[in-house]
This record gives structure tokens, sequence and C-alpha cells, in this order.
């Protein structure tokens, strides 16, 4: 398999991206990555790690599409930026997938731009898999498309459904669409006919109806879908009380422990590992040609191998055909 690697994404790159790269081909023998960046900048990296080897390879770019620049702007001005690079290398089938740690927006504009999307699919989204109260959920979409039409957000509902069934290993995904209000009839024009669309497509028996941000931690629905800027809000607001939850009740907890103060924080730590983003590396760019994995803009090297490691498991899954095939066979079935 071979991948993609936009080497100048994130907000330490090159380094964690390497570094991330360098583990990936050493546990996997069918893996090759390109390298895709400053030249000069990747080589010194690869030889100071002392990869020699054969599968990975530098794709030289031209600029980067910085964390604070607006996508388009940034694509127009550089169209021969890394996470352009990368989705020219997947358009052109040199490569079976793309992953980035940089501007979001960037990777999302310059995938969309190629129209490089998977037969019957209307517009792409993001998935995300957050923890539950009893296990995990797929949120979609978080930010690719914040003003999806009611056929979009169906589509997502199928897509979710298939990514809960074949990654998360769940049977029978319980799908839910995220409203105001529970009760049937509830919210804007787009969310009642998105739940009129769904009542027919090929997730209906395992349609939940609408669901409140409350619902999300429940565990109630394995798949929740919600369009981008909803999504996006969602996502960031609970990394951000996820983050103050965790200090504030460690904090609280040590500072009444007298003794096994180690042990305390020792499960504190796990709890943290647990769920920090770094372990789940990339979420999927669900409904493109090829695979795309969107990580974190402060991933680590060991955010960048797990996405790897994620990519390779989409193609083995065969998700995109799964895809496509609910699709073409008419979500109505």
């Amino acid at each position: 398999m071979r991948v993609a690697l936009d080497a100048m994404g994130g907000d330490h790159a090159p380094g964690p991206n390497v570094n991330g790269a360098v583990s990936a081909v050493q546990e996997n023998p069918d893996l090759h990555i390109a390298l895709v960046g400053d030249r000069t900048e990747l080589d010194k990296a690869l030889a100071e790690v002392g990869y020699g080897g054969r599968q990975i390879e530098v794709v030289a770019s031209q600029g980067v599409a910085g964390m604070d620049e607006k996508p388009t702007e940034a694509l127009l001005k550089k169209p021969n930026c890394s996470i352009a690079v990368c989705w020219k290398l997947m358009a052109g089938r040199e490569v079976d997938a793309l992953v980035s740690a940089g501007n979001t927006g960037a990777v999302v504009a310059a995938g969309l731009r190629t129209r490089l999307f998977l037969r019957g699919v209307r517009r792409p989204g993001i998935g995300v898999v957050l923890p539950t109260m009893t296990g995990q959920v797929v949120l979609l979409d978080v930010g690719a498309n914040p003003g999806a039409k009611p056929e979009h957000l169906m589509q997502y509902a199928v897509m979710g459904d298939i990514y809960a069934r074949e990654v998360l290993g769940i049977a029978r995904p319980r799908v839910g669409l995220m409203n105001i209000g529970s009760e049937e009839g509830k919210g804007n024009d787009t969310t009642r006919e998105t739940h009129t669309l769904i009542l027919e497509s090929s997730v209906k028996d395992r349609y939940l109806g609408n669901v409140e941000g409350r619902d999300l931690y429940q565990g109630g629905a394995d798949v929740i879908v919600c369009e981008g800027f909803v999504g996006n809000v969602l996502l960031k607001a609970s990394e951000g009380m996820a983050e103050m939850m965790l200090r504030r009740l460690s904090h609280e907890v040590l500072q009444h422990v007298e003794q096994e103060k180690h042990l305390v924080g020792r499960a504190f730590e796990s709890i943290a590992r647990r769920y920090n983003y770094h372990e789940s590396g990339g979420a999927p760019l669900l409904g493109v040609d090829g695979i795309c994995m969107i990580c974190h803009g402060s991933s680590n090297a060991t955010s960048i191998l797990n996405a790897l490691r994620r990519a390779v498991e989409f193609r083995d899954r065969r998700i995109n055909p799964q895809i496509e095939n609910a699709l073409s066979a008419g979500v109505t079935g």
C-alpha cells in the first residue's frame, strides 16, 4: 500500500511526521510512504533518524498551507503546496491514501477541488470516533460540509453505518440525527427533510430518530449525523471540556489522597491516554475515491503512526467499495 504523507502539515512538522512514517514502515513491510514537502528539510530529517530504506521516498512540493491561512486563498497562492501535491498523487493513482495533520480546511478544500468522490457520493464528510458511556460513537460531519443538504446528511448516515460496522465492530449500528429536541418534527427544514430521507434509506431499521447534544456521550447511538458547523462546534467543545474536567478532577482527588498518590496519578494517566486523540490517529474524510485521514494539528509521532495504521485498516476493510455498493444499489433498499 502506498500513502502520501503531508510531511509539512501540523504544528510541529516535519519531525513527528517523519518519525511516525519511519515507525510505520518498520512495523509494516508492505507499506510505502511518499513524504511530501521540502526535499532538503526532509532528507535532513531522515538522515537524522538514520533511515536509509526504500519504503520511504521524498516527493518535493512548494510551500505549506499554514494553519492560520484561509484554505482557498492558500491553495490559490500555493498550488503546489504539500497538501495539494498529496491530493494530486492520489488523483493520479500514484498513492492509495493520504494523511495530513495540516490545515483541515485546506485538506478538505484541496480534495473537493479534485472532485475525487466515490460513485454516488454528493459531498464527503469527516467522521470522528468519540468515547461514550458504553463504547464509541461515530460523529459526522465535523467540519467538511457546513452547509449540508438533506441528501448529504442521509448519505452520512449510510457511510457512518458502514464505518461503525467495519472499524468499530458493531454488527448493527444505531443511527441518530442530531437535533434540538428528540421529538419528531423538531428542528429546521433541513433536519426534518433529512429525517424523512433516512426513514427511506438502508439504515431505516436501525434509525433512532432525533437525538440531542446531551445524548452524544450516553451510548444510546453508534452513529450520529449532523452538518459540519454543528459537528465542529461539538468536537471542539468536547475536547476543551474533557481537558478541563480531567485536570480539575485529578487535582481535586490528589489533594485529598495522602497515601498511594502515585497509584491514583497513574490511573488518571491511563484514562488520559485512553481518550487522547493521539491514540486514535486521524479522522477519515468519508466519501472520497481513495483514503484521506485528517489528523489533529498538534499530532505527535504516535498520532501519525496510528493514522497510517488506520489508513491500512480502512483499505483492508474495503470501506469504500461498501459505500459505493450501498449508494449505487439505492439506499432506499
